[in-house]
């Protein structure tokens, strides 16, 4: 009968850990993120098992005389190298930009669906269970809050213009009817031609409405080309 108890407990402990996992999954998914559903119940139930099954050793050879055997467990050891393990994946989900890093709240949800993992593996439910409801209400409460506070976008505005007509006047007359600063401008001319490239790096709040001012800048006289790319953050 006490085996019978301990399979249970042991099955009962996998199934909570996939619930969690499925939880936290669950948002990343329709997040649009890479690791999402499927990625959070495997590392939740398979950090569960690690730290099941490194408890298990513990017990297992605890009725060994310390003073004359030569076995030493630890069973926080195979629990730390699955966190550590954890940087691995975590990389995987990270995707660097010019100036900007994004999937680190996927690599976060991660490393604390691997924390939950273990601590349903070592018993520690109702702390898994409660961290599931703070990781929840953080990755959707604070996705409707975080349109309240706008960050700083950095842009490269390339500008090409057919002849030196010095247009840079009404170029900072249109950016700043939309408060866009410009920290920075690099000024090209070629010769014969005297076309002349102007490359500015700007700043702005998100959501700015690039496609009028695209439209408004393509009014100007001499333009040839226009280009706007991601900037780096300074």
């Amino acid at each position: 009968m006490g085996n019978l108890w301990d399979l249970q407990m042991m099955f009962g402990k996998l199934a909570l850990a996939a619930i969690i996992g499925a939880a936290i999954g669950f948002e990343r998914e329709t997040h649009g993120q890479a690791a999402g559903l499927r990625t959070n119940i495997l590392v939740c139930v398979g950090s569960c098992l690690l730290m099941m099954l490194s408890l298990h050793m513990e017990s297992l050879y605890r009725h060994l005389d310390q003073t004359h055997s030569v076995v030493r467990l630890d069973p926080a050891r195979i629990a730390s190298y699955a966190i550590a393990s954890m940087g691995f994946l975590g990389a995987g989900a990270i995707i660097t930009g010019r100036g900007t890093v994004r999937g680190l709240t996927t690599a976060a949800s991660l490393w604390i669906v691997t924390g939950m993992g273990l601590a349903v593996g070592a018993g520690y439910i109702l702390p898994a269970v409660f961290s599931m409801a703070i990781s929840l209400l953080i990755l959707y409460g604070f996705r409707r809050i975080k349109p309240v506070f706008s960050r700083d976008e950095h842009t490269i505005l390339t500008l090409k213009y057919d002849k030196m007509d010095k247009p840079l006047d009404q170029i900072k007359a249109i950016l700043n009817d939309y408060a866009i600063s410009i920290q920075f401008v690099n000024y090209r001319v070629e010769f014969p031609s005297e076309a002349v490239t102007y490359r500015l790096r700007l700043q702005s709040k998100e959501n700015k409405p690039w496609g009028q001012i695209v439209k408004r800048l393509s009014e100007s006289q001499g333009l040839q080309a226009i280009t706007w790319e991601e900037g780096e953050v300074p």
